[in-house]
């Protein structure tokens, strides 16, 4: 990829290649992007009438920004993009430890050998996906994984105490010319956020108080959970001052955009018809929305993906159990299975111990029972109750094959409506068509109009009379 750019600082000048600090060249990039209408943070959903134009205004100021929201809404895969509006390939100075640009050296050593080589002095090329450092702030962070420390062997060696070369440089020296992101900052020791201070401000480093100016070229952002900023941890006062910009994250605002996510990030196994998928977005809404939840931890945006993945496993180990060789399609049925395996990705408040099952079926058969709503509303059923009007049962579950779930209904009046309704098209296969007989099954239990008997991998629906 690299061949046929220039090899040395007098071929760079010759192309026309200037210095750009990095926020320049995030801004350049960003303006280009908005010109030509190319996708500006592809993969991020769900922001892009509230945090993205914010994110936009921060870099087209050339300001570091802290992005505060709760667990689980995207934070660091919005910083990782950011990397994106940087030039594919920048060049550095072959072997510098702060990829140093030929036209700008920064260290001693390196404008040395500026002077001696001149036009004639080598160039290298770094990709883009190489100038993004990243450092999840814990306890045990010190100011010289961030900042740098004096090397005893490089002093032992003869180097004075004040020479640069004597340094081991940490993170953000070594970022130099790119984007570091700093993951829960709150967590970080007040101490050590005092390090920042000048990368952020003065835009240098300092070590151990020897005077070392390093003028450092680096987007700065921060991610932090508003509860931690405000309780647990906090951003000293100082260092909050020097960021430019503080961005409140969110979940998804609509439910289209929990469903696109969904359908972006969840890695499905099985086949998983829209409207189950419905169902496992609504319930995560629904649990983020129960006042049995802990609001101040939030429900992560991976719940509802694991939920998803959870469902399909459900789908194939039922497939894998009846020996069956088509796709696996999940059922309403399936999503009974989240509430116990996802139970540990949800805070609940303190007075609901012992009660988290228990609550989560209850807002799932809330978001089952609201999907159906919406998808059949209006829709004559009639048919689907007349089944087991005489007495008869319809038998589904784990255990009960596509095919068995088919033969009890037959031919039944509407189900193709219904079908459509679910958006499972003209011709569904059999697995589809069970998945939309036993939703309505379902949503006729939750509305009180067929009676329910779950057990031992059978569910049986009946007669309310």
């Amino acid at each position: 990829m690299t061949e046929n750019l220039p090899r040395t600082v007098g071929e760079l000048r010759a192309a026309g290649y200037t210095y750009r600090t990095v926020k320049e060249e995030l801004r350049d990039n960003l303006l280009e992007r908005m010109r030509t209408g190319k996708p500006r943070f592809p993969g991020i959903v769900g922001y892009d009438q509230t945090v993205l134009p914010e994110v936009e205004r921060a870099i087209l100021a050339g300001h570091d920004m802290v992005l505060l929201g709760e667990r689980g809404q995207g934070k660091t895969r919005l910083i990782r993009s950011l990397v994106d509006l940087l030039d594919e390939w920048t060049p550095v100075i072959p072997g510098s430890e702060l990829n140093e640009h030929p036209l700008h050296p920064l260290t001693p050593s390196s404008r040395r050998a500026a002077q001696e080589s001149g036009d004639d002095a080598p160039v290298a090329w770094l990709h883009r996906s190489m100038r993004y450092g990243e450092k999840l702030a814990t306890p045990d962070t010190s100011v010289g994984d961030l900042v740098g420390d004096v090397d005893p062997i490089r002093v032992a060696q003869g180097r004075t105490l004040g020479d640069p070369e004597t340094i081991h440089f940490g993170l953000v020296p070594r970022t130099n010319r790119g984007v570091f992101a700093v993951n829960e900052l709150p967590d970080l020791a007040e101490r050590i956020q005092v390090s920042l201070l000048n990368v952020l401000e003065e835009r240098d480093i300092q070590i151990r108080g020897y005077q070392l100016r390093l003028p450092l070229d680096v987007l700065l952002v921060a991610s932090a959970n508003p509860e931690d900023y405000t309780n647990r941890g906090r951003i000293i006062t100082p260092l909050k001052d020097r960021f430019g910009a503080e961005i409140r994250t969110h979940y998804p605002l609509e439910l289209d955009l929990e469903l696109d996510l969904i359908r972006q990030e969840a890695q499905l196994v099985a086949a998983v018809p829209d409207h189950v998928l419905e169902v496992v977005a609504r319930f995560a809404r629904a649990v983020r929305e129960s006042p049995s939840v802990d609001a101040r931890s939030g429900v992560s945006a991976r719940f509802p993906i694991a939920a998803a993945e959870t469902v399909a496993a459900a789908a194939l180990r039922r497939s894998g159990l009846l020996g069956e060789t088509a796709q696996a399609v999940a059922r309403i049925g399936d999503t009974e299975s989240v509430t116990s395996t996802l139970r540990g990705k949800v805070e609940f408040e303190s007075g609901e111990e012992g009660r988290e099952i228990e609550i989560l079926a209850h807002l799932l058969r809330t978001a089952t029972a609201e999907t159906f709503r919406a998808r059949l509303a209006g829709l004559d059923l009639s048919s689907f109750v007349n089944l087991v009007a005489e007495g008869d049962i319809v038998e589904t579950g784990e255990l009960v094959p596509a095919e068995e779930i088919l033969r009890q209904v037959g031919t039944l009046p509407g189900l193709a409506k219904v079908l459509d309704r679910l958006g499972l098209g003209d011709a569904p296969n059999r697995g589809e068509a069970a998945a939309g007989v036993e939703f309505v099954l379902e949503g006729l239990h939750l509305t009180r109009r067929l009676s329910k008997v779950s057990g031992e991998g059978r569910t049986m629906y009946g007669s309310r009379g």
